[in-house]
C-alpha cells in the first residue's frame, strides 16, 4: 500500500493547524459559545479548502452542508438550553438528522474538535463515547466504535475501523482498511494492516 501527499494536502493542513493554534486558548473543546460556533465553521471551511459563501443547498455541497449543521446542533445542544429555545433547537437537530441520513454519516455531536474534513459523503459511523481533537481529515467507510481517544492532526483513510479503549496520538495516519485495536503513542506515525501496526514516520508531521 502506498500513502501519497500532495502540495495542496500539506498546504490545507498546515494552514488549519496555524488558524487553530492562534485560536487555541479561546476555543472550547466543545461548542460553549456563539463565538466558539464560529471559530469552529471557519477552522472547518479551511481545513475543506472551501470558499467563504456557504452552500446553501444540500446538492451544492453536501458534505459542507452536513458539517455546517453539525456545529449548528453543537451549538443549539450545548448553549440553547432555555425553554424558548425548545421549538428551534428541535427543528435544527430534525434537520440534522435528516441530512445525516441523506450523506450516510452518523457522527454524535460533541464528538469532533475544529478544523474536521469529511472527504466524501458515504457510510462513517462514530461512537457517542469518542473524542477527536482538531484538524481531522476522515474518508469513507470508517467506522470508530466505542472508546477511542484521538489526537489532533489525525487522518483516517477509507474503510478504516478502531476501536477499543485505546488512545491515538497527534499526527496519526490510519491506512485505508486498517484495524486499530491498540493504542499509537508516538506522535506522528503511518499505521497500516489488520491488525494496524506503525510502519514508517508521518511525513507531515512537523516534529520529523
Amino acid at each position: 500500500m502506498v500513502l501519497s501527499y500532495t502540495d495542496s494536502d500539506y498546504t490545507r493542513c498546515r494552514v488549519a493547524s496555524k488558524f487553530y493554534l492562534n485560536l487555541n486558548d479561546k476555543v472550547s473543546p466543545m461548542i460553549a459559545s456563539y463565538a466558539d460556533y464560529l471559530a469552529y465553521l471557519e477552522a472547518d471551511r479551511i481545513a475543506m479548502g472551501r470558499s467563504r459563501q456557504p452552500p446553501r443547498l444540500l446538492i451544492q455541497d453536501p458534505t459542507w452542508y452536513y458539517q455546517r449543521l453539525l456545529r449548528k446542533h453543537e451549538l443549539y445542544t450545548n448553549c440553547r438550553k432555555s425553554i424558548w429555545w425548545l421549538p428551534l433547537r428541535k427543528w435544527v437537530m430534525y434537520r440534522y438528522l435528516s441530512v445525516s441520513l441523506l450523506v450516510g454519516f452518523q457522527i454524535p455531536p460533541n464528538t469532533i474538535g475544529p478544523g474536521l474534513d469529511l472527504v466524501h459523503t458515504g457510510d462513517i459511523l462514530v461512537n457517542d463515547t469518542v473524542r477527536i481533537g482538531s484538524n481531522l481529515r476522515m474518508n469513507i467507510g470508517v467506522t470508530i466504535g466505542k472508546g477511542p481517544q484521538i489526537g489532533s492532526h489525525v487522518t483516517i483513510e477509507p474503510g478504516a475501523k478502531i476501536f477499543g479503549e485505546i488512545t491515538i496520538a497527534d499526527w496519526t495516519h490510519i491506512g485505508a482498511n486498517a484495524v486499530l485495536n491498540k493504542s499509537v503513542t508516538e506522535p506522528g506515525m503511518v499505521v497500516v494492516g489488520v491488525p494496524a501496526r506503525i510502519v514508517k514516520p508521518n511525513p507531515l508531521y512537523p516534529g520529523h
